[in-house]
C-alpha cells in the first residue's frame, strides 16, 4: 500500500508483495512462539534481548496468548474447565506462561501478554516503521469477555463517574466464554443460540518500544511503560480496523523499533466499552519495512478504502481535537491543500470514530476516504 501514500512516504522504496503457495497461504521468513522467554507482561522492555532479528523486508509469523485463563491466580486447566472449556482446547504455553509467572515484576505493569521484541536492522529513532498485516487467525475456539457492574466505561475512576449513577445489576468479575468458528460458510462468535457475531479477529496491542517518561500515562515506574495506555508508539490501540489487509505506520524510538504483539480480538465493537472484547490467543503474520529519515508524530495507518489518522489522549475531547489535527495536517502535507480547505475537506468527508475508551488514554480515529481523490 506504500505506492499509494504521496509525500510524507516518498523516502521509502516498495517492499516486495506477498509470497503465496498455490493455496494463497502466505509464506513467511521466520516465526516466534509465545513461550515464557518470548513474552513479557504487560509492558515493553527497552533492554530485553530480541527474540529475533530480522532484515527490513522480511516476514514472520507470531503467536500471541490472551491473558484470559493464563494470568489468573487458580491454575489454568482448572480455572478454564470451571468455564467450560476442555483440557484439549488450552494452549500449552498458556500454562507455560503461567507456571512462569511467579518472580515476574508487576510494579507499574498491565495485565496483557505480549510477544516480542522483535528488532528490525537499520531501524533507528528518527525512521518510521511500516507493519504490513498479512493474516490473522484464531489459535482457539473459544474467547472471554468481562463484564462488571463498576468496569469499563461504569467504572468509578472514568471520567464523570458520579456516586449517583444507577449502577448495572451485573456480579463483580461476570466472565462470558463465547465459542468462535463457521456458520454457514461464515467465521462467526456464537454470542447466543440467537446471536451470531462475524469473527473479526485483530491484535490490540502493536508496538515499538517506547521512550517511557514517568508522568507520562502509564509510566510510574522509571523505564516501564504500562501496556494499559496506548500512545505514541502504538501500544494498546485497540482499533478493531487493524486487521488483516491493513498497514500500520509507528514512529521509531529505540534502534531496531523493537516490535511488540499481543491482546488478541476475536470481535471488538468501537470503544471496547466493557473494558475487553473477544479476549482470544491468535497468531499473525506480518511484514516490516524500515523507512529512514521518515518522521511521524504518531500511529497512523491505511486500508484499501481509507487512510486512518488516530488522535491519543487522556481526554476524548482532546483526542477528537488531536485526530482532526492529524487529519489536516495528512491533508495539507500529502494532498496540497490549504489548512482552510483541509479542516473543511475534514468535517464534511472524513469520519471521526471513537475506537477505544477503557484503556487510560483514549483514542479517536478519523478514517479519509480515498475514493474522493482523482489522483
Amino acid at each position: 500500500m506504500l505506492s499509494i501514500l504521496p509525500a510524507i512516504f516518498a523516502a521509502a522504496c516498495t517492499a516486495p508483495g506477498p509470497v503465496t503457495d498455490s493455496g494463497g497461504v502466505v509464506e513467511v521468513d521466520h516465526f516466534v512462539p509465545s513461550q515464557p522467554e518470548t513474552v513479557s507482561w504487560g509492558w515493553y522492555p527497552v533492554d530485553k534481548e530480541p527474540v529475533l532479528t530480522i532484515q527490513s523486508g522480511e516476514t514472520v509469523r507470531i503467536n500471541t496468548l490472551t491473558h484470559a485463563g493464563a494470568t489468573q491466580s487458580e491454575e489454568p486447566v482448572s480455572y478454564l474447565a470451571g468455564l467450560g472449556i476442555p483440557r484439549e482446547e488450552v494452549l500449552q504455553d498458556g500454562l507455560d506462561f503461567w507456571a512462569s509467572r511467579e518472580g515476574r515484576p508487576r510494579e507499574g505493569r498491565s495485565g496483557h501478554v505480549i510477544t516480542g521484541p522483535i528488532y528490525i536492522e537499520g531501524a533507528e529513532p528518527g525512521d518510521m516503521l511500516e507493519i504490513e498485516i498479512l493474516d490473522v487467525e484464531t489459535r482457539v475456539p473459544w474467547g472471554i469477555n468481562n463484564t462488571s457492574s463498576r468496569g469499563g466505561v461504569f467504572s468509578r475512576s472514568y471520567p464523570g463517574f458520579d456516586d449517583d449513577d444507577i449502577e448495572l445489576d451485573i456480579a463483580p468479575g461476570t466472565r462470558h466464554v463465547i465459542r468462535t468458528g463457521e456458520a454457514d460458510g461464515r467465521d462467526v462468535a456464537f454470542f447466543s443460540p440467537d446471536i451470531q457475531v462475524p469473527l473479526a479477529p485483530f491484535m490490540g496491542i502493536m508496538a515499538v518500544a517506547p521512550d517511557p517518561v514517568v508522568g507520562e500515562p502509564g509510566v510510574t515506574v522509571p523505564g516501564v511503560q504500562s501496556s494499559r495506555p496506548p500512545g505514541a508508539f502504538g501500544g494498546n490501540m485497540d482499533v478493531k480496523d487493524l486487521a488483516a489487509g491493513t498497514t500500520v505506520y509507528l514512529p521509531v524510538f529505540q534502534s531496531g523499533a523493537l516490535f511488540y504483539v499481543g491482546d488478541g480480538h476475536g470481535a471488538q465493537g468501537d470503544g471496547e466499552v466493557s473494558g475487553t472484547a473477544i479476549e482470544q490467543s491468535l497468531t499473525g503474520t506480518f511484514r516490516f519495512v524500515v523507512h529512514k529519515d521518515v518522521n511521524i508524530s504518531g500511529p497512523r495507518a491505511e486500508t484499501d478504502t481509507h487512510y486512518l489518522l488516530m488522535g491519543i489522549d487522556l481526554d476524548l475531547d482532546r483526542a477528537t481535537r488531536q485526530a482532526t489535527w492529524e487529519v489536516v495536517d495528512f491533508l495539507v502535507t500529502e494532498k496540497g491543500l490549504t489548512p482552510a480547505k483541509a479542516l473543511s475537506l475534514a468535517s464534511i468527508a472524513v469520519d471521526f470514530r471513537v475506537s477505544e475508551v477503557v484503556d487510560l488514554t483514549q483514542v479517536v480515529t478519523g478514517f479519509i476516504p480515498k475514493s474522493m481523490f482523482l489522483r
